[in-house]
């Protein structure tokens, strides 16, 4: 058996789960029962969005092993500290797969995987007629209510928000005072394949966007790492630091580079 697990959380969002997903559906093509682990039970709720039924809400990294039994092989995306764990489950698992975090390396026996992940509905989504929405997305969370404290970023653009699945009530309200529409994480997949115009701050979703078709512009409000930042420009998207830098009615150049087919082979050939 073959677990994933992907940290998640109302601090950082979903990325990794929507990374997950495309994996993960791509293994079963190929004929791999893969079992979606998460450490938040909304988490798990949201990845049936984006078509995994099932998974298995556990504490943190060093829980695996709680559920992936000797024999069972395991693929982790996660910044957390495993406080030895991974040596662990590299000498009791058949294999272990780990997504790089920055530049890190080999320690144990586990197999470093590396790149750009996009389901594939968003390859498809290429052929869709795009609406002429500006849409900004900053991820499925915002914990420290960074939006608002750009407000002046985004007021008067005409500029619509697609809500995070992590945003309160009462900050929605907030936030209707700055955009011009407001849009249900529900609504996540269709805006983002639809959309001419994506800002985000997530990198997941600047890939997916990109690979549907759309014009993207990376708002870069965290303060994303060296390497996350040269995935962006290889991708040709833009970075920006203010909404004035955009040109609305500039064509955008078609590239973009999924390689989730890479990745599954790899996890393949290893098992």
């Amino acid at each position: 058996m073959l677990f994933y697990y992907a940290y998640t959380g109302h601090k950082i969002g979903l990325d990794r789960v929507k990374k997950a997903a495309a994996i993960i559906k791509e293994l079963e093509k190929n004929g791999v029962a893969c079992r979606l682990l998460v450490n938040d039970f909304r988490a798990g709720l949201a990845a049936r969005e984006y078509g995994i039924s099932e998974s298995i809400t556990i504490e943190t990294i060093q829980d695996i092993d709680a559920v992936a039994q000797m024999g069972n092989s395991v693929i982790i995306d996660s910044p957390e500290d495993d406080h030895g764990r991974l040596e662990k489950y590299c000498n009791e698992f058949n294999a272990v797969f780990l997504f790089r975090e920055d530049e890190k390396q080999v320690r144990f026996s586990e197999y470093l995987l590396d790149g750009v992940v996009v389901d594939k509905v968003y390859e498809e989504a290429q052929k869709k007629q795009k609406e002429s929405r500006k849409l900004f997305f900053l991820n499925d969370a915002d914990y420290d209510k960074i939006i608002l404290n750009h407000a002046s970023l985004f007021k008067d653009k005409g500029i619509e928000l697609l809500l995070g699945h992590y945003f309160f009530v009462k900050y929605e309200e907030d936030l209707a005072q700055i955009f011009t529409q407001l849009h249900e994480p529900e609504e996540y997949m269709e805006l983002i394949q639809s959309s001419q115009y994506v800002i985000t701050s997530s990198l997941q979703t600047a890939f997916e966007a990109k690979t549907s078709g759309a014009c993207v512009y990376f708002l870069n409000l965290t303060n994303q790492n060296k390497v996350a930042l040269e995935y962006l420009k290889f991708n040709d998207i833009q970075i920006i630091t203010t909404i004035d830098e955009i040109e609305f009615e500039k064509d955008c150049m078609d590239i973009s580079f999924n390689q989730v087919d890479k990745i599954v082979k790899e996890i393949l050939q290893k098992l």
